[in-house]
């Protein structure tokens, strides 16, 4: 299967706890002005790379402790993403993901596009929200600005709404 990136950073200590691989996918609706990588809003942008490649690096890499699906917007492409987050779990890997919607948007994103709930049920941690220029910070872990929300995903998904992580 393809998925179309802007790329890939291995090693990565800014996208989550740990040594990670970011994903970063190509195309994201929600052009959040102050947003610190606008190249990967155009969904025309970027280059298709298989899927299978991106696992076999993750596999390869014995120091990963987790893959970041960030972008653009991972759940612009739901199912090339689930694929990755489902093949990082196989792995041992954990799995945390970056979306401009909210959690509570996209379990009603799901609704029609069933594939959100594949990508989710492979998440332990959504970073969720746009990022909001007026509530921009540097104090809070793995997010740009205040209105934004670590959720934990199995524990929100089983208790029926968001539950935030309170530590990381």
């Amino acid at each position: 299967m393809e998925i179309r990136i802007a790329g890939i950073v291995n090693d990565s200590i800014v996208d989550g706890p740990g040594f990670r691989l970011a994903v970063f996918t190509q195309g994201c609706p929600h052009d959040c002005p102050g947003c610190h990588n606008p190249a990967t809003h155009p969904f025309d942008g970027g280059r298709l790379e298989s899927t299978d490649k991106i696992v076999e690096t993750m596999a390869d890499n014995p120091l990963l402790d987790g893959i970041t699906l960030t972008g653009g917007d991972p759940f612009c492409q739901p199912e090339p993403c689930a694929v990755l987050a489902c093949a990082a779990k196989k792995l041992g890997l954990n799995v945390w993901a970056y979306s401009g919607w909210t959690y509570e948007q996209l379990l009603k994103k799901a609704e029609t596009e069933p594939q959100i709930i594949d990508l989710l049920s492979a998440v332990d941690v959504l970073v969720d929200g746009p990022f909001l220029l007026s509530q921009r910070t540097l104090e809070l872990r793995f997010r740009g600005s205040k209105n934004q929300r670590l959720i934990d995903v199995p524990a929100s998904l089983a208790a029926g709404h968001a539950v935030e992580k309170e530590q990381v």
